[in-house]
């Protein structure tokens, strides 16, 4: 019968990861880390709250679609909008139609989403952690405590890059959609065994739909030209990831999704450019969508991209900062190039 890791000594945990590591090529730390990111979507997702919560992101990217050759270590999660705000919204439309409404909903999700994550999601957690006897802290994070962190007591650590806890961000301004149900499993569980890993199955963010998030991203930050936090760079990497695989070019054609990407970012996350223009999300998904920073504001993402390589974050023979550039020059001029040969429509 096989072992819950979480029972091990740390000596035995400290042995299994050192061999893993010779086995896969991934750092010790990020294998021990990749174990708590299951971990925690395998308690959200065993609850009451698996179809509310839909998880997202670079993690989903890697862990579920196995897109992205990098290690991804935060947990993207949106808490479906018509569960948290129903009063809100007119007719169970999650995009406000007035500027007024936008402001109650947003009012609300500030104070609503902080407590339902304290009277929700800490306890399961909570549980979990005493049920699989692993060692933990939680904390509650970020400007609007939309975060909550989980401090895990490793036994392995690299440059720092990569923090000893895991960070789930949740959001409740969408619906989550589209989604569909993934299994999810630990990067360590095929070389090592006689071991019981957590597994999870979450409730995973069509691909597509992550593209134009994170090309959205992109875009707002070449027109402001300045970082929104570290690790920024893994946007490009996924975006350019996606690409290879034919998802960069299956999102562009997505008319309807994109515009709804849009629509959304429009309303809930209108942003200014450097110059204090309003930066046009439309646009950005129809012809003039641009993922190539310059200047200061693209050295200073060379700079977290090499960051990431240096603890280890990317798998062996990745790209270069400059390809990784060319790829998403590429995307950028092929979604404007459709446009402009009238495959979209502002109408």
């Amino acid at each position: 019968m096989s072992e819950s890791w979480f029972s091990l000594s740390r000596a035995d945990q400290a042995e299994a990861l050192e061999v893993a590591a010779s086995r896969t090529g991934r750092p010790a730390h990020l294998l021990e880390k990749d174990i708590w990111v299951v971990w925690a979507l395998s308690a959200i997702y065993s609850s009451r709250l698996a179809e509310k919560l839909t998880f997202k992101g670079g993690t989903s990217l890697s862990k579920v679609y196995k897109i992205i050759d990098r290690f991804s270590e935060d947990i993207d999660l949106t808490y479906d909008i018509r569960e948290l705000v129903p009063d809100l919204l007119q007719g169970g439309n999650p995009i406000p139609v007035s500027a007024s409404q936008e402001k109650k909903i947003t009012s609300a999700i500030r104070t609503r989403l902080p407590e339902w994550i304290a009277r929700s999601i800490k306890p399961v957690l909570e549980d979990s952690l005493i049920s699989s006897k692993a060692q933990a802290g939680f904390r509650v994070d970020g400007k609007d405590r939309q975060k909550l962190i989980i401090d895990y007591r490793a036994v392995k650590t690299g440059t720092g890059y990569a923090a000893t806890s895991i960070q789930l961000e949740f959001g409740a301004r969408a619906t989550g959609e589209p989604n569909s149900r993934h299994t999810v499993d630990c990067d360590i569980a095929p070389v090592i065994e006689g071991v019981e890993f957590p597994v999870a199955t979450p409730l995973v963010m069509a691909a597509e739909r992550t593209f134009w998030e994170k090309a959205t991203a992109a875009h707002v930050y070449c027109f402001q030209g300045r970082l929104r936090g570290e690790r920024y760079s893994r946007h490009w990497y996924d975006l350019a990831a996606m690409a290879k695989t034919g998802h960069s070019a299956q999102a562009a054609g997505d008319h309807h999704l994109a515009r709804a990407v849009a629509e959304q970012k429009s309303v809930f996350f209108a942003e200014e450019d450097a110059n204090g223009f309003k930066v046009d999300y439309l646009k950005a998904v129809t012809s003039g969508l641009q993922l190539v920073p310059v200047g200061a504001a693209l050295a200073a993402l060379e700079r977290d991209y090499n960051a990431m390589s240096e603890d280890g974050l990317l798998a062996l023979h990745q790209p270069s900062f400059g390809e990784i550039m060319e790829k998403c020059r590429a995307i950028q001029d092929e979604v404007n190039h459709k446009a402009r040969e009238g495959q979209w429509s502002r109408s």
